[in-house]
């Protein structure tokens, strides 16, 4: 039963170690499998797999992009986001690169080969994760190792003590009696059930608060965390953006009726939060509408001429805005986006939009500030961006500008201070959540990111974080208590029963007892708070 056990146990456990790997697979499975390119003067149709280096592809809006390249003509925005997590998309445009498999939004892209199969940015994101797969501690490492020197010790003991019996009492009976309760009374039952149990209990506390725990080591290795590292977008934040804060020179319903008029033609995410926050019935008849690539949008209500958009589109139009100019800094450094909304070149507002924090992020920070935990935020936003949400929530050590492929290298430096435990959402943050001593996914992220996590919160909050610490701490607490009635039982009732002290039935009620308790302590922990 016990080898069994153990076997049965290290099967899952390296079933699980290859999950991660195949899910991302699996996920480039669902790219593109046909390629638009140019051939000559003519578009066609071919294989993924028949792409080369050099091929201009050509991606259609809605259309995902077949592999890594670079834009040789056309103009859009790409929604990168299963890649960087980052949920604006990118504008694009001659000489930009583009990854494969992300999705081209709103204009035709011509992009130029430069990568294909296994040198593209998804391929090389597997390889990370298969690198940071090694084997962490294993929770039952111990209990293992014990059992597999004690079971053969034991077997011979008793072997021992029916031949030393037998020699100076003469009395077979008596010796059968006194090896059968060796045997019985040394059966590491209660070793085998130590750690198991109190990690059924401690997944099932976990599971009820939203808190799956993928691999049992986790439990061990997270009560020595001294460093929580967290990914930015769709962690701390929403991961979609909202309208956050509305200056205007007008009545505000009306500059939301005038901007959200115009918004509702574009497909832009800042234009789908400016129209969800004005939640309007009847929208004005907009005409002449068009749309200035990465600046903003431009159309006309009636005889008037409205301009909404950033700081060079009002440039590009000599719309002054100096009078604003106070409150958009305000904004700006709040690490907001500002679109200026304009009348017939007067500007009559501000509208800034972000990635809206979490409700309860600053509490859990907050939180594992006050535990003596070290925080740090890395995020491939620009410094001054993550500045401000980091200022906002209580973190206060930044690592921005960061590379989707680089995360996984920044844990890798922090590990040489102290164990890292990383939390992230998105397909970018697979290799840094194996590269971490434990990797913590949102449950609202992506499959990849939830597969290479050791445990995953179901919840997507991270008041989590802080409640999965607290449970590792007291099951791994349990664990040991368990370990040393299994012990306790063995060390006092095996030189009992050599001494022959012990009959067989009362060796075979210690042992079942023994059992009993360490069932019962771990089930114990169901009464602890976390």
């Amino acid at each position: 039963m016990i080898m069994a056990f153990f076997t049965t146990g290290k099967y899952v456990e390296s079933v699980a170690r290859g999950r991660a790997s195949s899910e991302i697979k699996k996920l480039l499975e669902l790219g593109a499998k046909k390629s638009r390119v140019l051939r000559g003067k003519d578009e066609i149709e071919i294989p993924i797999e028949e792409l080369k280096i050099g091929d201009v592809m050509i991606i259609k809006p809605g259309e995902k992009i077949p592999t890594d390249g670079i834009v040789v003509k056309g103009e859009s925005s790409v929604d990168e986001s299963m890649v960087t997590g980052e949920s604006l998309p990118v504008e694009k445009s001659k000489g930009n690169n583009v990854i494969g498999a992300t999705i081209n939004q709103d204009g035709i892209l011509y992009v130029k080969a430069t990568k294909v199969g296994k040198d593209t940015f998804l391929a090389h994101i597997i390889e990370l994760v298969e690198e940071a797969q090694g084997t962490k501690v294993p929770i039952q490492k111990m209990a293992d190792k014990i059992t597999s020197v004690f079971v053969p010790i034991i077997l011979v003991l008793a072997v021992l003590t029916f031949a030393n019996w037998w020699f100076f009492s003469g009395d077979l009976s008596k010796s059968i009696g006194v090896g059968v309760a060796v045997l019985v009374i040394a059966c590491p039952c209660a070793l085998g059930l130590a750690t198991p149990t109190a990690l059924m209990v401690g997944s099932g506390m976990g599971a009820k608060r939203g808190i799956l725990i993928r691999k049992g080591e986790a439990i061990q290795t997270m009560k020595e965390i001294k460093i929580v590292v967290f990914d930015k977008t769709g962690t701390i934040t929403k991961g979609k953006p909202e309208v956050t804060d509305i200056y205007s020179r007008v009545k505000e319903s009306y500059l939301l009726e005038v901007a959200a008029s115009l918004e509702k033609l574009s497909e832009h995410p800042i234009a789908h939060a400016i129209v969800s926050k004005a939640q309007l019935k009847n929208y004005k008849k907009v005409t002449s509408f068009s749309i200035v690539r990465g600046k903003g949008i431009i159309g006309k209500i009636g005889s008037k001429e409205v301009v909404i958009g950033n700081r060079a589109l009002m440039n590009d139009k000599k719309i002054k805005y100096s009078d604003f100019d106070g409150e958009i800094v305000k904004f700006e450094s709040a690490g907001k986006t500002v679109m200026i909304v304009s009348e017939n070149k007067k500007v009559i507002g501000a509208i800034a939009v972000a990635d809206a924090i979490k409700e309860d992020s600053v509490d859990a920070i907050n939180r594992l500030n006050m535990q003596g935990y070290r925080t740090v935020m890395i995020t491939g936003d620009n410094e001054r961006t993550a500045l401000a949400i980091a200022k906002q929530v209580g973190i206060k050590e930044v690592i921005a500008n960061v590379l989707p492929e680089e995360k996984a290298n920044k844990v890798e430096e922090l590990q040489k201070t102290g164990m890292v435990a990383f939390i992230g959402d998105g397909i970018n943050d697979a290799p840094a959540l194996k590269q971490s001593n434990v990797g913590i996914a949102m449950g609202t992220g992506t499959d990849i990111a939830i597969e290479a996590g050791d445990i995953v919160l179901v919840k997507g909050s991270l008041v989590g974080v802080v409640q999965a610490i607290n449970l590792s701490k007291a099951t791994f607490k349990k664990i040991k208590q368990n370990l040393f009635w299994a012990f306790a039982y063995n060390v006092v009732a095996i030189p009992l029963a050599v001494a022959g002290v012990l009959h067989p039935v009362v060796a075979e009620i210690a042992m079942a007892l023994s059992s009993i308790t360490v069932v019962t302590n771990a089930n114990l922990l169901r009464r602890k708070k976390i």
